[in-house]
This record gives C-alpha cells, structure tokens and sequence, in this order.
C-alpha cells in the first residue's frame, strides 16, 4: 500500500497541522475516506462506514477551528469497534439475530470522542460476541491481517488494529478482557492500552439489546489502539474518568504522572516464560530486543523475582473469572449441558480447558473465594510494584496465526515452534494483567524472521497508567516502533 501524506502522521502530529492551518478536516477526511474505498476491500477493518456523517462532522470542525475553538482531538478522523453504540449505526456484536439492531443513543466513549471533536469514519469488524483471538463473523466476514492476509489481524479488536495498520483512520477505540486491545495491537504492528480495570467508563459498549446502563462489567475494559504511544496517552485522556452517571457524580480522576521519565531511572521485570505454555521463538525475540534495549539505556532489569505472584494459580483464577462471567448469561439448558460435561471431569484434571470448564458451572460461593484469592494476588502485585516500576512480557506466545474457523475452539490448535497447544492457553499472559486489573501496555518490538509484527506488553501499577505508556514512549524511540506493511 502506497503511503498518502496525510494518512500516517500520528494523531499529534495531524493536531499540530490543524492548529497550524496546513491542512483541513475536510482534506484529512476525505483523503481517509479514499485510502479505505481503495484498499479495505483486501483487508475488511472497516465493517460499517459512516462517510457522509464523517464528511459533515469534518466541516463542522473545521468551522468550530475557524471560530477560534481549539478541543484535543478536533477534526482527527477515527474508528470504533463495532460493538461500541453509534446512534444510527447497526451493533451487533456480529451476531446475525442481531443485525437490524440500531441503538438509539452514543456509547459514553463515543460521546467523548465526538465531544474531543473527533470525526468518526464508521465501525471495525470483530468477532462473534467479541468472544475470539480472531475477527470474523456471518455478517461482515472475515477481517485479515494487512501483513499477511492468509492471517488474523486478532481479536476481538482486529478490525481497529488492522485499520490502524492500512491508515484508515489515525486512532481507535477497542475493549479487552482476553487481551482484546492488546493480542491485536501486537499481531498488527501497532500501539494498544489496556487501561486499570474501572479507569474508563463503559457504558453503551454492551452486547445488541442489551440496556446501556451504566454497569461495569468484571475484568473488560475499554481503551485507546493508536500508531504510537503518545497518541495512546492523548486518547486515554479523552476516555479516561467515570461514568457520569454513577462515580462521575462525586468523583473526578487525576492520574499519577509516570514514575520516571529517563528509560535509565526504570526498574522492569522482564519475564517470557509461563508454566502453561512455552514462548515461541519470535516472541522471545521480541521480549529479549526490549529487555536489552533497557540494559543498554541503564535500567535495572531482572528476569527473576520472589515478589511476582505465582503464575499457575494466577492463570487458573483468570480461566475461573472470565467463564464464569460468560457462563452467567447462558440459557438453563446450555447450563445443564456444561454441568454434566463438568461432573465428568477427573479430580486429577488440572488443565485450563478444566479450569475453565468447571469455572462455568460455579456457584455464587466458589466465585466468592475466587475472587477473595484474586484479591491476594493484586496485594502481592502492589508489593512487586513497590520494587519494580514494570513488567514486560510476551502478549500471546507466538506472531499472527493462520486464520482457523473451527467452531469449536477446543478443538482448535496453536502452533508454537512446530508443536500443537490448545488454542485457548494462549490467553494467559493476556490474563496476567487482566485478573488483577493492571494497566497494561501494547508495543510493538520488530518483526519476525517470517516479517510478521512482535509486540510486548508493559504492565504496570493499578491506576499508574501514565507509567507503562511513558516506558512505551521511551522504547518506541529507543528501538522504534510502528512501520506500515508493505
């Protein structure tokens, strides 16, 4: 894909020439709009445009910017998962019952993006019911990854990412509980921030039908994917803060600013190995760029430490809270179905797909200690971070996989170096920062030998985001960052 001039500038650059007069909304827009006419078709982001409204919300900003008005994201053209609410546009979560469904008011996000003066180009393709590392679905089709389109672009926030990549659009907005910001961001080459658990209100990201009160889910988040991490920290300022609603009625927020701001004062645990599933060589490759391009700058970087909570019980309480969560909203006989299968397993069966099986069928007490032990764990994170300012890690064990429709995803597997794994284990080290609610930071750290993007993940202290987004601006100048496929 041929670069257009204004369709990779970062979001704080496109601000700057804006405010400068250089270029229009207008000119951005339309030059966007084109760049997805001529190439999306190839890679399917962009599952629901929204041209014509584009274009006027792009005209109005550049008349608010001729009267004098000046707002952080004013006249920067965006996209949206298609599971956030967008007045006039259908959500459906990709579920095909759903199709028609049309919501009658703005996502809370998608409310601050228009208020920051954003210019919404449509919606970015995800999976059925967010609920996989891919992104396709009956309705929209398959999404692909722009550097290898015989593979995902990740999910459930592929299509953001994957816009993001093509250069339709130079923000985005997604949502993670199993990674979802962040395994995308790392198979497509570009920047995600999952925010502290309850930092961002989500209210209107809801499932079609679903009411849009302003009830926060356990473990999902919703957060900023961007092409750099400046842009990541400009955007989670537009969506940072409650809900209006509820704690926004009492509370406003102010995060810490970052602990250090020399990549030489940063004290990083760098960790690429998990007791349930080996680390593909690429993504070792990755983590071990990172780990020395902090060694050379200074900081203090160790591979080991007593203070870091125990990975195997981590992963089993992760598998236990995210199914059980599912399971809760599936109807009595898929309940009873899941049950039996459970009542089957042997006590000797300590695998995930065990885990999450039984996790499935848990009553209010079992979620109850689950939780309790989650508690244990974020109290043992807050004595790590008291030693260390972060920790790098692998996001998934291997680059952008093959697309696989299987719809069974037990039956699917992940290769890693050659040797098969269940599909689903991938999803721990997306669970490290998921299950206690850390912050945790997607950044790209080069390429495979096969050219495929590698990220890492910077996770940090609860409600400390500015600290893993300021390490990720320091590496991206340190190593570089962001580069457009070919």
């Amino acid at each position: 894909m041929e670069p257009n001039l204004w369709n990779f500038p970062t979001a704080e650059e496109l601000v700057a020439a804006l405010r400068a007069g250089d270029v229009s909304s207008a000119e951005l827009t339309d030059e966007a709009i084109t760049r997805i006419e001529r190439h999306d078709k190839a890679i399917n982001a962009v599952c629901v445009p929204d041209f014509d409204r584009a274009r006027a919300a792009a005209h109005a900003a550049d008349q608010a910017r001729a009267r004098g008005e000046d707002r952080p994201l004013l006249g920067i053209p965006v996209t949206v998962k298609e599971s956030y609410d967008i007045a006039g546009l259908p959500t459906t979560w990709g579920m095909p019952e759903h199709r028609s469904h049309l919501p009658a008011e703005d996502a809370v996000q998608v409310s601050r993006l228009k208020g920051a003066g954003a210019v919404i180009l449509g919606k970015t393709n995800v999976p059925l019911g967010l609920q996989d590392v891919q992104s396709f679905n009956e309705i929209y089709g398959t999404t692909n990854n722009p550097w290898d389109h015989g593979r995902t672009p990740g999910g459930s926030s592929g299509g953001s990412a994957a816009a993001l990549a093509c250069g339709f659009g130079a923000l985005s907005i997604g949502s993670d509980i199993g990674g979802s910001l962040r395994t995308p961001a790392h198979f497509c080459g570009v920047y995600a921030h999952k925010p502290t658990l309850g930092l961002a209100a989500s209210r209107g990201m809801v499932p079609p039908t679903a009411p849009a009160i302003p009830a926060e889910s356990d473990l999902a988040v919703v957060g900023p994917m961007a092409r750099t991490a400046r842009d990541l920290t400009l955007l989670l300022d537009v969506m940072a803060g409650p809900d209006p609603l509820t704690h926004g009625v009492a509370y406003d927020v102010t995060l810490p600013p970052a602990r250090h701001e020399r990549l030489g004062d940063f004290r990083v645990l760098v960790l690429d190995e998990h007791p349930f599933i080996p680390t593909g060589a690429a993504v070792r490759a990755g983590v071990d760029r990172v780990a020395d391009a902090l060694a050379d700058a200074g900081a203090r970087v160790e591979r080991h430490s007593p203070l870091l909570p125990d990975l195997t019980e981590a992963a089993l309480l992760y598998a236990q809270l995210l199914f059980s969560g599912f399971a809760a909203r599936f109807p009595v006989e898929a309940y009873e179905h899941f049950r039996a299968l459970a009542a089957g397993l042997s006590p000797d069966d300590h695998s995930l797909d065990a885990a999450r099986l039984r996790a499935m069928v848990f009553s209010h007490r079992d979620w109850t200690e689950a939780n309790n032990r989650r508690e244990l764990h974020r109290h043992g994170w807050r004595r790590l971070f008291a030693e260390f300012d972060a920790v790098v890690c692998p996001v998934t064990p291997t680059p952008a996989f093959p697309h696989d429709h299987d719809p069974d995803p037990l039956a699917r597997r992940l290769d890693i170096d050659g040797v098969a794994h269940p599909y689903l284990d991938q999803l721990v080290w997306a669970g490290l920062a998921t299950m206690p609610g850390l912050p945790a930071t997607a950044v790209p750290a080069g390429l495979s030998p096969e050219g495929l993007p590698v990220g890492v993940q910077i996770v940090g202290p609860m409600f400390e985001d500015r600290t893993p987004l300021r390490l990720a601006e320091l590496l991206e100048e340190r190593i570089g960052g962001f580069q457009a496929p070919a």
